[in-house]
């Protein structure tokens, strides 16, 4: 698969890319910019280093056997860079085949200067319930496996990590026996010292927040791979009081088919719903549902967004800016591309055979911005594979690999994320087709930002 390139600056010395609109699209295909595949990062945590914010989560590509601890990077929590993979399957032991590993969290420890990874280690039967944990002198390099165990005797499955503005660390643990735990970390990050609170009631998925002087826990019902209407707890110290567990998305939504992974905060006063939208049949496919989150005082709440814009460097987000949408149907089709029924798409038909031996190809001419900007376009799309499928989209002359992941029996629409650069006015071109002989997926239309 060839290297997805970055789309190009834009030509011309009247032309300047104004603020990026690029966007967050919940639920969609997110294809990494080096790979030309899904990111494969469930169950994810972020760390931010520099300017940068790393990306560390499960390797799903084959199911759910563990695979690789990956790494991805960022700076606009947009466009994503594989970087490579902290832990791989071993021959033997935890990380062996057959092994499950979950949820992998990482912190920094400014005294002893190592990265330090926590995850859920346990077998195919999720009888062992332990915490594994290794160290980094790097946050995305290659980590040192120092084993497992039951964190104070007790079991441990889901998990999460938090580090105070103190320096102290706590392990956010899910026993299945008794509740779920925050349990202090020793001052080296390296095992567990003291319990500092438990819930008995039984909450997966958990993350912590602190805005303030108050803490925010977030955590999941249990409902195995199936999603839920999540929760959150508030308190002003970790050891509680803490409130009554209460929703933040909307009531019956089952957080917009999510479950919890991480809350990363933005700017001083606002984070980041972090949520996988878990496909238990196909894991590879599952998605990312990131929206922001409404914070006043000790009050959530979380809307749905089909996209929308986040700013890292004000700490601020935006809705997605409005969008024109041109049909695949009416686009020209060349090469053996042709239009195909498609019962969910707009319409009910779309652009089908793009590639193919033929080299089938959907081309979008004179397609509409109204500023000269760098943004996320979404194509709608249906899959009816088990496996990913692949495009060669090249945007005003400036070509990369997009993946579309499976959406289904072929006749469900999803969408995938395009980063590029547009110009001002109706001069943009954008072309689908593949070049390896296999098919694209069948293009429904296109939802491209206007201001």
């Amino acid at each position: 698969m060839m290297l997805r390139a970055a789309c190009a600056v834009l030509l011309g010395a009247s032309l300047r890319l104004v603020g990026a609109t690029l966007q967050i699209v919940p639920g969609a295909t997110w294809t990494a910019t080096n790979t030309g595949t899904h990111v494969q990062a469930h169950g994810a945590g972020i760390i931010k280093s520099g300017s940068t914010y790393y990306m560390i989560g499960e390797d799903k590509t084959n199911g759910s056997a563990f695979q690789n601890i990956n790494c991805y990077s960022s700076t606009n929590l947009v466009e994503w860079t594989y970087v490579g993979a902290l832990l791989s399957r071993t021959s033997s032991g935890d990380l062996g085949p057959s092994r499950v590993v979950e949820r992998p969290k990482v912190i920094y420890n400014s005294s002893t200067k190592k990265y330090v990874l926590y995850m859920h280690i346990d077998d195919s039967s999720y009888a062992e319930a332990k915490v594994g944990v290794a160290t980094g002198d790097s946050v995305c390099g290659q980590y040192t496996y120092i084993g497992s165990w039951r964190p104070l005797g007790f079991q441990s499955r889901d998990l999460g990590l938090f580090q105070d503005t103190d320096g102290s660390a706590y392990l956010l643990s899910e026993d299945r026996a008794n509740g779920l735990r925050i349990d202090a970390l020793t001052a080296d990050y390296l095992n567990v010292t003291t319990a500092t609170y438990l819930w008995s009631d039984h909450i997966e998925a958990p993350a912590i927040l602190k805005l303030g002087s108050i803490y925010y826990m977030f955590g999941s019902h249990l409902s195995g791979w199936d999603p839920n209407d999540n929760v959150y707890s508030t308190a002003t110290s970790l050891s509680g009081p803490w409130s009554a567990w209460t929703t933040f998305a909307t009531v019956g939504s089952n957080t917009y088919s999510s479950q919890t992974n991480y809350i990363l905060p933005l700017g001083s006063s606002s984070a980041i719903y972090m949520g996988d939208r878990w496909v238990s049949t196909n894991l590879m496919r599952s998605t990312y549902v990131w929206l922001p989150l409404t914070i006043s005082g000790t009050s959530v709440s979380m809307a749905n967004y089909v996209n929308w814009v986040p700013n890292v460097s004000a700490g601020t987000w935006a809705a997605g800016p409005s969008e024109n949408w041109p049909e695949g149907e009416a686009a020209s089709l060349t090469n053996g591309a042709k239009v195909v029924s498609c019962t969910g798409c707009s319409g009910s038909e779309a652009a089908g055979y793009i590639g193919g031996s033929t080299g089938g190809t959907v081309t979008f001419s004179n397609v509409t911005s109204n500023v000269a900007t760098r943004s996320t376009i979404r194509i709608k799309y249906a899959n009816g594979d088990s496996t990913q499928r692949f495009a060669d989209v090249t945007v005003n002359g400036v070509k990369q690999t997009v993946a579309f992941l499976p959406t289904g029996d072929g006749q469900t629409v999803g969408s995938s994320s395009l980063n590029c650069n547009l110009n001002a006015g109706s001069s943009n071109t954008i072309s689908i087709t593949t070049s390896s002989g296999a098919y694209g997926p069948d293009v429904d239309r296109l939802m491209v930002p206007v201001s």
